[in-house]
């Protein structure tokens, strides 16, 4: 090969070069079109009013005829119905002198109040008591594994552990027996009390009609025989049984949301009313709860599920309770600044029907992660996606 053509294979080599080179170029400035980050979905952080909810599955029975017993014998101030009348669940049959149970049965539930929360005080103690003194021990221990302590100390330490936990032992019984008895007595009173209110008044516990009254102004109504006996209207109501800690948090007449699964029904229902005293094997408290609508195809003996609402916060910060994150007992979620994101660790509070309070951790405003939140770490960079598709 003589030199001109030496020269001109050299260049057509660089013209292939530089050909390539700007169609590599290209495709790398095509490329750089699709934007760069984590694809994530997200929603603004807004403050709104939460409440709690507590989740009780029961069943539908009807309502039907139901006499209305008071477990006692007791004077008749005032009566206010008529057999043949028309009531509806809640309103006043009659007015009964029992003063003096409404107030034992006051008195007897403060005692019972008060015993729990000293049964609750003490367990606590000895909670930290038994906490040191393990603490003491373990670091005996330490010490004693390098020389710094000896074999009494450590002897002496378990003592005062085993004394701790006996000590809370023996006085925990002693308080849960007074506090038992103080209970029982709460429940037996509470069983006199069945269908009367606060004021000595008889409630009619469903609506319908009074086909027989037993109550007459002045006179006394007895134990054995039912104040009064209603037939109740062709509706439906949900029965649950509810354990002592939710009982003090519902009232008569309160809102409650009604599930009928096999029916695919939502509805809400309402508080009819609540058993005073608990049952005796399941020591649970049966609630009913009236349906306010008539459903098509509902039929008594179907399942149900009851959702009590319960401790409400009001302005509170809420988001979707999907969004939030916990690994090694600290819950944490991703906040969109700038494209890129930022781990927040937040502390929650009440939670219900798919969202949660955050006390603390998070601003009205803010941009919130709610899809894509488990392929992120701090710091990366993200790219908001719409919810489509």
């Amino acid at each position: 090969m003589n030199k001109r053509q030496m020269i001109s294979a050299a260049l057509a080599v660089s013209a292939v070069l530089t050909l390539t080179a700007c169609q590599t170029g290209e495709e790398s400035s095509s490329q750089g079109n699709i934007p760069a980050g984590v694809a994530v979905q997200v929603t603004e952080v807004v403050r709104e009013t939460i409440s709690a909810e507590n989740k009780v599955s029961g069943k539908v029975v009807a309502d039907g005829q139901e006499s209305v017993y008071v477990a006692a014998n007791a004077q008749c101030t005032a009566v206010y119905v008529d057999a043949g009348d028309s009531v509806t669940a809640g309103e006043k049959i009659c007015t009964l002198d029992i003063a003096s149970t409404l107030s034992s049965y006051n008195a007897a539930n403060i005692s019972y109040q008060s015993a729990l929360q000293s049964y609750q005080d003490q367990e606590a103690i000895f909670d930290k008591q038994i906490a040191l003194a393990e603490k003491n021990l373990n670091d005996l221990k330490a010490l004693f594994e390098i020389g710094a302590a000896s074999q009494a100390e450590i002897d002496s330490a378990e003592l005062n552990l085993m004394t701790a936990q006996a000590s809370k032992t023996s006085t925990l019984a002693q308080l849960e027996a007074g506090m038992q008895s103080y209970k029982s007595n709460v429940e037996q009173l509470a069983s006199v009390l069945e269908n009367v209110d606060s004021g000595g008044n008889v409630i009619a516990p469903i609506s319908g009609t009074v086909i027989s009254l037993n109550a007459a102004e002045g006179s006394y109504v007895s134990a054995s025989m039912p104040v009064a006996v209603i037939d109740g209207v062709d509706t439906m109501k949900v029965e649950v049984s509810v354990s002592e800690a939710l009982i003090p948090k519902l009232a008569q007449g309160d809102e409650v949301d009604i599930s009928i699964s096999s029916l695919g029904v939502e509805t809400v229902g309402t508080i009819k009313s609540i058993q005073r005293s608990a049952n005796a094997q399941t020591k649970l408290y049966t609630v009913t709860v009236s349906i306010g609508e008539d459903i098509e195809g509902l039929l008594a003996g179907m399942f149900a599920d009851v959702s009590f609402r319960t401790d409400t916060s009001v302005d509170a910060i809420v988001i979707p309770s999907q969004a939030i994150q916990t690994s090694n007992n600290v819950q944490y979620v991703f906040v969109v600044e700038e494209n890129t994101a930022r781990y927040q660790q937040v502390e929650t509070g009440l939670s219900g029907n798919g969202v949660t309070e955050i006390t603390s951790g998070l601003e009205e405003g803010q941009q919130l992660v709610t899809v894509g939140q488990a392929y992120l770490s701090d710091g990366d960079a993200v790219r908001i996606v719409s919810g489509e598709g």
